[in-house]
């Protein structure tokens, strides 16, 4: 994404939860980003940053302010992404 001269950044927490929390060793990282990132450009930059989150899916489910989005999702500053794990039911 372009941005204006003056390059901005935003700051987002991306939350864990179960299983995801338990592979990666923490429930949530504080990541900042260039203004007009996307979640799909979060997920990557959260696996650069942190190594174990390999242990994640390619395309994992994501929710940004508690509503699920797609990877091409823009992302605002403060917003919190979550990355879900699969629910099973019982």
């Amino acid at each position: 994404m372009t941005s204006s001269s003056a390059s901005t950044t935003l700051s987002v927490t991306v939350r864990l939860f179960a299983a995801y929390a338990e592979a990666v060793g923490r429930s949530s990282v504080e990541i900042s980003l260039p203004d007009g990132a996307t979640v799909g450009e979060l997920l990557a930059e959260f696996r650069r940053r942190v190594p174990t989150a390999a242990a994640l899916p390619e395309r994992p489910l994501c929710a940004v302010n508690l509503t699920h989005v797609l990877s091409s999702h823009p992302l605002r500053n403060n917003d919190e992404v979550a990355i879900l794990p699969p629910l099973a039911g019982g």
